[in-house]
């Protein structure tokens, strides 16, 4: 998940948003993180379940990277309470699935799902692009 995250950072700019959908430790945080290295994130990319939200500054960039934890918000307003500056950040968004009506017309979404054979380190991913934005984005 590391290594994709890396990937996904190199192409992502100001005004995307990424959604990371998947059951409790199936690897969105690890993916997160991936990101936030490839973004040269300042600080320690971890969950933010408890501030909900956490924006990281970075060393080459004017450009935020905003993590949110959407897994208590009620809905797509309450995301958009957070006040977030999404034309002018790049926002990571676990469990966003579903909140995202009314908020942009362009983001990414990973699904990831673990591999019940046994093997833990093994991830199913579905990569759902929407909008133009990511029409001719190859990952």
């Amino acid at each position: 998940m590391h290594e994709l995250g890396l990937r996904i950072s190199k192409q992502l700019r100001a005004g995307d948003l990424v959604v990371l959908a998947g059951p409790l430790g199936a690897g969105k945080t690890t993916l997160a993180r991936g990101i936030g290295e490839g973004l040269r994130a300042i600080g320690n990319v971890s969950s933010p379940t408890f501030v909900i939200a956490r924006t990281h500054k970075r060393e080459d960039s004017d450009v935020p990277m905003v993590h949110v934890d959407a897994y208590r918000l009620g809905g797509a307003e309450e995301l958009d309470d957070l006040d977030i500056d999404f034309a002018n950040s790049i926002v990571l968004v676990e469990w966003g699935k579903g909140l995202l009506e009314g908020i942009t017309e362009n983001w990414l979404e990973i699904e990831i799902a673990r591999d019940h054979s046994g093997e833990t380190e093994i991830r199913d991913l579905k990569i759902t692009a929407f909008g133009e934005r990511w029409s001719a984005v190859t990952l």
